[in-house]
């Protein structure tokens, strides 16, 4: 113990075991022991007594857009990361749509990269990109280090980066497979959408029409298909429909290798709530029912759905304009999950420990990142300090992320983070923020 550098204190510190009082010893950047609360600091050690705030682990969001380089005016890696370690989150992956160039070619990731590495608060790291006519480039992809293949079932919304067809689809997950990677899947079928009214206008029941249950359905059901039959991995995006559940937590049973993600906004947010021309609240597959969301929460409680993640998806503010069918869809959350989720899931009886297992551990396991994600020896000294009774009012002015859209604004919520750690370095505490020093993240072979 002669070489810790930090010892953090607090009667509530969330590990695998449970929450429980402790002192958490950090050096060269890696937690080294969880002892006892009252256990004697090392000498040359600091101290940081948190008192009865809440020690989390760092949280890792594995679904973001930062559209940097190319699309920076609506987002950038200074101030995507900045909101997420104002928000607890420690570590983030990119996804390779809306930058310019996609992250679709070894050299398109370099170039990612190089943008990222002197601009980033917290360590990011790259998800590649899986286009029809880019099938020689997967496997390069994947010995450069990213951690796996974005791919949609219906188009983007940007021309650089089309959607697989069930042909091409089945080509890039069999290349895929055949390396052991992962495909991760925005799924909704084209001809379900084709085939709902397209009313346009302000009215969020028009445009919740025009993005049907049955399109995500049904993608869903033909991706666990291919997995099924290719013994593929799988991941399905930013789950919205509980219909879809059933048919997950069958083929979960059945050993299909699929796992899925849904993000705050459709755990927090309703359709009913939705003011017409509201298209802050847009983003695809929609915001839904308050029924739809109940089940959401109950699949979470038993597993069919892993995990939660932002698909923090900005733009300018004059692209969220009062058409739903012409305004870009995307919510801006990077720095409110925390709080969002928080928030709602005390009303339901969840705790600290359910909401790190949703944001932290599985996401980093998801991705692989084994020394991410849990308050334990071994792992990186990443830390949110939660004040879980503390409540805030949303003011998007307060707010990090380029262009201070949030469809949460003037919403109270529960949880404040006080401070952010990465590596046993506090990053950001009370709005003040130190120089970036996040680190580039890639696939553990």
């Amino acid at each position: 113990m002669s070489d810790v550098e930090l010892v953090l204190r607090s009667t509530r510190v969330i590990t695998p075991e449970g929450t429980r009082a402790a002192s958490v010893a950090v050096a060269a950047g890696t937690i080294t022991a969880v002892l006892p609360y009252e256990a004697e600091v090392p000498s040359g050690a600091r101290l940081e007594d948190l008192g009865d705030d809440v020690l989390l682990p760092g949280l890792v969001d594995t679904h973001v857009h930062v559209n940097d380089p190319g699309r920076t005016e609506w987002e950038g890696f200074w101030t995507a990361t900045r909101a997420a370690a104002a928000g607890g989150i420690t570590t983030l992956v990119d996804m390779p749509l809306n930058s310019l160039p996609p992250t679709t070619t070894v050299g398109n990731l370099r170039t990612k990269q190089a943008v990222a590495a002197a601009k980033a608060h917290i360590d990011v790291g790259f998800w590649g990109g899986a286009l029809p006519d880019n099938v020689k480039d997967l496997r390069p992809l994947h010995e450069a280090g990213v951690f796996g293949f974005k791919a949609f079932l219906s188009p983007s919304g940007v021309d650089e980066f089309p959607h697989l067809d069930q042909e091409r689809l089945a080509l890039s997950l069999a290349e895929i497979a055949s390396f052991g990677g992962l495909l991760i899947v925005h799924a909704e079928d084209p001809h379900h959408l084709e085939a709902a009214p397209q009313q346009g206008g302000p009215k969020y029941a028009d445009f919740l029409a025009s993005r049907p249950r049955d399109a995500e359905d049904t993608a869903i059901a033909q991706l666990i298909a291919q997995a099924r039959r290719l013994d593929a991995r799988v991941h399905v995006l930013h789950l919205s429909s509980s219909d879809a559940l059933p048919l997950i937590a069958a083929a979960k049973a059945d050993g299909v290798r699929v796992t899925v993600e849904t993000c705050p906004h459709y755990l927090t947010l309703t359709a009913e709530e939705v003011p017409d021309g509201a298209s802050e609240f847009k983003c695809c597959p929609p915001i839904r029912e308050s029924a739809n969301q109940d089940l959401l929460w109950q699949a979470l409680a038993d597993g069919t759905i892993d995990c939660v993640v932002t698909d923090h998806s900005p733009s300018t503010a004059d692209l969220k304009t009062d058409d739903f069918a012409t305004a870009w869809g995307g919510i801006s959350g990077l720095q409110l999950s925390l709080a969002a989720v928080w928030t709602e899931a005390r009303k339901r009886g969840h705790g600290l420990e359910d909401v790190v297992r949703w944001m932290s551990s599985r996401t980093a396991g998801l991705v692989g990142l084994d020394h991410k994600g849990a308050i334990e020896a071994g792992r990186d000294a990443d830390f949110a300090v939660l004040a879980p009774d503390e409540t805030f009012t949303v003011d998007p002015a307060a707010l990090q992320h380029r262009n201070r859209v949030t469809a949460y604004a003037g919403k109270t919520l529960h949880g404040v983070v006080k401070s952010t750690w990465l590596r046993g370095r506090r990053i950001v505490a009370d709005g003040e923020f130190t120089d970036p020093k996040g680190q580039l993240l890639t696939r553990t072979p």
